[in-house]
């Protein structure tokens, strides 16, 4: 009997589709039959060395066949993959590897000299497999000769619907946390919402079976949970996956026509933007491709619709959701960042929620907190106390509180105005980042903007913003002015930095903690 479990409804699909490409990274590709061995193979060295049900086993890695491999093969087991981010040095590998409890690692060889410094210190780490060649790192082997002898067979124990799921998110405001899953939970929480889903595990076999052939490509990198979301999605419709080892514009629009993708997915304005530069630079056959869908991270309406003018015959779609909460909603037409963020819940268990944790009704004009019930995460890996604050239950129905802050209009829509705990009171005024964001990227000497608080004597914060500015001569005086003419007064920035290059996530998520530290600096 197949389950609702990765790896039941993997197996599933391949027996369905043995000869269809699963996945292509650069000159790499498998067909569900060859990665359904390759796995196996994972599978067993991994078993054979000790990995048990419910262990967690790191993935260090770039884009590649082997991370793919990975995530298949860890679910096969039983045990649990976590995302490691290939950004962090050697203090936030510490904190990681040893808040994580991963008792194995896949780590790519350029990331030998971190690695070798941080490994030895992390308690129940105990096997580190080495992708991409030789590696100095004493006690690792590599990839190659791990998997050697082990069995192609498909010979595994039961699995069950209540095994773990683990993505490490956030980071922007302070370390991050593992959000934890149960397998039924989150292939429901991010199911396609375009089609309604079939209500048995085979029915989502048989409809992955039935699909058309589908080119699919999710731009981030695969230690962002959206990436690897977004592979499971395109796998329940028989899709094939495409992904590029690091992200760089051209690189993924020489990808998108090689492979003749259909549909793809990116974070924000962080890849958007450069994407539309290559695509203003350089002359691409994309004449395969139908959606351009943004998740994880909203796209400003200037950016949205640059590129829409770029892709007059693809459809431009901004989404709403988060690792906790699963697939949340769609924007509606118009929305964004500038003009107002608004959206279409994608299921009747979203709702914005008041102080007194009851639900806002519509057109009331209460601002509360953006919330899902049902089909959510269970919580944050060793971190009781958040996930209480985070996850309460009210009159016997537990929620997930986003801490996105909105209300709910009178036809039903939401209206989202900013993540609360980076909202600003300067003043007593409030200002959301997103919102000043937007504007100053409507500018056109700005490439990327950053907007934080840091402390005022008079007003207790002031805004500032951190820009990274295209070529040109655009001053703190031009930018003003262009605020001014958009923005209320307490909104616009009292405070710039310019850098040189914006910090971000290799997802696109903002640094905020380095905003907020540079912005501090260029105020003296």
């Amino acid at each position: 009997m197949t389950l609702f479990q990765h790896a039941d409804l993997f197996e599933g699909v391949a027996d369905a589709l043995p000869d269809r490409l699963a996945v292509i990274c650069g000159d790499d590709r498998l067909t569900f039959a060859e990665l359904d061995r390759a796995a196996n193979r994972l599978a067993h060295a991994l078993a054979a060395d000790g990995v048990r049900p419910g262990q967690h086993v790191g993935m260090q890695l770039y884009n590649g066949i082997e991370y793919v491999t990975a995530l298949v093969a860890v679910m096969k087991i039983r045990a649990v993959p976590v995302n490691v981010n290939y950004r962090y040095v050697e203090n936030e590998l510490r904190y990681l590897y040893d808040d994580s409890d991963i008792v194995a690692l896949l780590f790519d060889t350029e990331f030998d000299e971190r690695v070798a410094a941080v490994a030895p210190e992390a308690a129940k780490l105990r096997r580190l497999v080495a992708v991409g060649g030789p590696t100095t790192v004493p006690g690792a082997v590599e990839y190659g000769a791990f998997v050697a002898d082990q069995s192609d067979a498909r010979d595994f124990p039961p699995r069950g619907e209540d095994d773990h799921y683990v993505i490490y998110t956030g980071g922007t405001t302070g370390m991050p946390k593992g959000v934890i899953w149960t397998a039924k939970n989150i292939l429901w929480g991010f199911a396609n919402p375009t089609y309604e889903p079939p209500k048995t595990p085979e029915g989502w076999v048989a409809h992955a079976a039935n699909s058309g052939q589908l080119i699919m490509m999710a731009v981030a990198p695969l230690m962002h949970g959206a990436a690897q979301v977004g592979m499971w999605i395109g796998w329940w419709i028989g899709a094939t996956m495409v992904f590029v080892r690091k992200f760089e514009a051209d690189t993924v629009w020489r990808a998108i026509e090689r492979e003749k993708v259909n549909s793809l997915t990116i974070t924000g304005d962080a890849m958007a933007i450069p994407m539309a530069d290559a695509l203003e630079q350089n002359s691409y056959d994309l004449s395969a491709l139908f959606a351009y869908v943004s998740t994880g991270a909203i796209m400003t309406g200037a950016v949205a619709a640059r590129l829409q003018a770029l892709l007059p015959n693809v459809i431009i779609m901004d989404r709403f959701g988060s690792t906790e909460s699963g697939s949340t909603a769609q924007a509606t037409p118009g929305s964004s960042p500038e003009k107002g963020l608004r959206f279409a819940p994608d299921a009747p268990d979203i709702a914005v929620l008041d102080d007194d944790l009851q639900p806002v009704k519509a057109g009331s004009g209460v601002i509360g907190q953006v919330a899902r019930s049902g089909y959510i995460a269970s919580g944050y890996y060793k971190d009781a106390e958040k996930t209480a604050k985070t996850f309460p239950v009210v009159d016997g129905r537990r929620w997930l509180l986003t801490g996105d802050l909105a209300t709910v209009e009178d036809d039903g829509t939401i209206a989202v105005y900013g993540r609360g705990s980076q909202a600003i009171n300067t003043g007593g005024e409030k200002v959301f980042p997103e919102e000043v964001e937007a504007v100053l990227k409507t500018h056109p000497g700005v490439f990327d903007a950053l907007v934080t608080a840091i402390p005022d004597s008079r007003f207790g914060s002031r805004v500032a913003a951190v820009v990274q500015l295209r070529a040109g001569a655009t001053t703190e005086s031009d930018l003003d002015a262009h605020c001014r003419s958009l923005l209320s007064g307490y909104k616009v920035p009292r405070t710039y930095a310019f850098v040189p290059e914006m910090r971000r996530s290799p997802a696109g998520k903002a640094d905020y903690r380095w905003a907020k530290e540079t912005a501090a600096n260029a105020a003296g």
